[in-house]
């Protein structure tokens, strides 16, 4: 231990003495009769009902020596209870020995029958006490102050002890992605694993993670999206899958994206959009009723109403309402460059139309959608996966959906005609030549694939973590991810 603190040298001191007393300090094996929940229910509430002799277990949350006598609380995973040790019930060398030695953070093991104080307090009067672990560094101070963001972050396992309202952010995620799994399954759809490392990246517009594997002595990456691979199963006859994991994306961070996170996609043959869409809006409101006991959630001080149906807009109509900019009277790049600098836009150089339409929504409309809004009908450039509009083939059927200002997921009609496939691959690497470090890379085998015919489907990614944000009412990502990245210190 380096730079051992006069804390630690204290407790290690301790730990000296009851090793030296012939007590394991980290013994491997415990029976405990009831959590600390269940010991608190099975207190009889008779006045005239015998006692009840319960063995619990916990860790010290505080600790009171009065004399021949020591109070404490201790607390498990399902709550909080009252010991008490007596000098004449342990003997007088146990109890100085334990009152002495133990400090709060540790964990012990307490046999004996619960009484209700004077104060009206349910405590289990100790009868056998058992060390389980003696901690060598101290909690925060008074279990709560916990408050340097940093801190938090590197420490989480400090935050959950100390900062109670953090354990129930990720209960209530644990909750959410059981009642999501619980609404697909029920509906047919089958849950499946897919490969994290692939010899080509796909699905997404994003830098990926690059790893080498030496046995195969080959370049792999860490996978953007699942949607290829997903796909491939569609076309293996299976009609509807999806895949709760990991996705991992070179990017920066902010409060709105981690680079590696949790989403959920989903694909069901013989469908489209408009079906994704339907399915989109039933899974928040379903997981938010179950979870929150409501479909109306508050954001950021807005009251947010999940309801079905939300509104339907298409890209071309939200930009026009904010920007005074109709995208489809400048279907040309420099057309449209030019209505931006007549409107002072401020909005980054961008190599295509697509990118440009894009990049006005994303400063101009986004921040907007506050109340759950479904945009529809894409540039062609930016979705490289999505079928074409019959009726405007510069346009595709796709969207995303937007809560609380967040851009929370994706969808497509997914494009299953191999030879148009083909052609936006080859559009994509010509991006990619040109230096668009997002641009999509051919898959030879997906459209091989593709090639032995995919039914009509819809897909739909989403990502957990925003999901959550939103559920929480928290506005930075790092705090609905247990391990976020952080920069290194140095």
């Amino acid at each position: 231990m380096s730079e051992v603190s006069e804390h630690q040298e204290q407790r290690l001191r301790k730990l000296a003495m009851l090793r030296a007393s012939g007590i394991d300090p980290y013994p491997a094996h415990l029976k405990r009769s009831h959590t600390i929940s269940e010991a608190l229910s099975a207190f009889p509430t008779a006045d005239d009902a015998p006692p009840v002799s319960v063995q619990v277990a916990g860790r010290i949350l505080s600790w009171r020596v009065m004399g021949k006598s020591t109070f404490g609380h201790i607390i498990d995973g399902s709550g909080k209870i009252q010991i008490y040790l007596r000098r004449d019930v342990l003997g007088e060398e146990e109890y100085n020995l334990y009152r002495r030695n133990l400090d709060i953070g540790d964990f012990v093991s307490v046999e004996g029958e619960m009484f209700r104080t004077r104060t009206g307090e349910i405590t289990v009067k100790a009868e056998k006490v058992r060390l389980l672990t003696k901690t060598l560094r101290p909690l925060p101070e008074k279990w709560h102050g916990l408050r340097d963001v940093e801190t938090r972050y590197r420490q989480r396992y400090l935050d959950l002890l100390a900062n109670e309202e953090v354990r129930s952010i990720f209960i209530t995620r644990t909750r959410m992605v059981a009642a999501i799994r619980r609404y697909l399954n029920e509906r047919g759809f089958l849950e499946v694993e897919t490969p994290i490392l692939q010899p080509i990246y796909g699905g997404a517009a994003a830098r990926p993670f690059t790893t080498y594997h030496n046995a195969l002595d080959r370049t792999l990456y860490l996978r953007i999206s699942d949607e290829l691979y997903l796909k491939r199963l569609i076309i293996g006859g299976f009609d509807g899958v999806y895949e709760i994991g990991h996705d991992f994306r070179n990017e920066g961070l902010s409060a709105k994206h981690n680079p590696e996170f949790t989403q959920i996609e989903v694909y069901q043959a013989y469908a489209d959009y408009f079906d994704m869409m339907s399915l989109t809006e039933e899974i928040y409101a379903c997981v938010a009723q179950e979870v929150l006991g409501t479909t109306i959630i508050t954001f950021q001080g807005h009251e947010i109403d999940l309801t079905p149906p939300w509104n339907r807009v298409t890209m071309r109509q939200a930009i026009l309402d904010a920007t005074n900019v109709d995208i489809e009277a400048y279907p040309e790049l420099e057309g449209l460059q030019q209505r931006a600098a007549e409107l002072k836009l401020d909005v980054d150089p961008q190599p295509t139309w697509g990118k440009l339409v894009d990049e006005i929504f994303s400063e101009y409309v986004e921040s907007r959608f506050i109340q759950p809004t479904i945009l529809m009908d894409y540039p062609l450039e930016i979705s490289p996966l999505a079928k074409k509009k019959a009726d405007k083939p510069h346009l595709v059927e796709r969207f995303e959906f937007f809560i609380g200002g967040l851009e929370c997921g994706n969808a497509f009609s997914e494009l299953n005609d191999p030879l148009d496939q083909r052609e936006r691959f080859e559009a994509q690497a010509s991006a990619m030549a040109s230096g668009d470090e997002e641009a999509h890379p051919t898959d030879e085998d997906f459209l091989r694939a593709l090639e032995h015919g995919m039914p009509p489907t819809g897909g739909l990614g989403w990502g957990v973590d925003r999901m959550v944000m939103l559920f929480t009412d928290q506005s930075s990502i790092r705090e609905v991810i247990l391990f976020p990245q952080l920069r290194s210190k140095d």
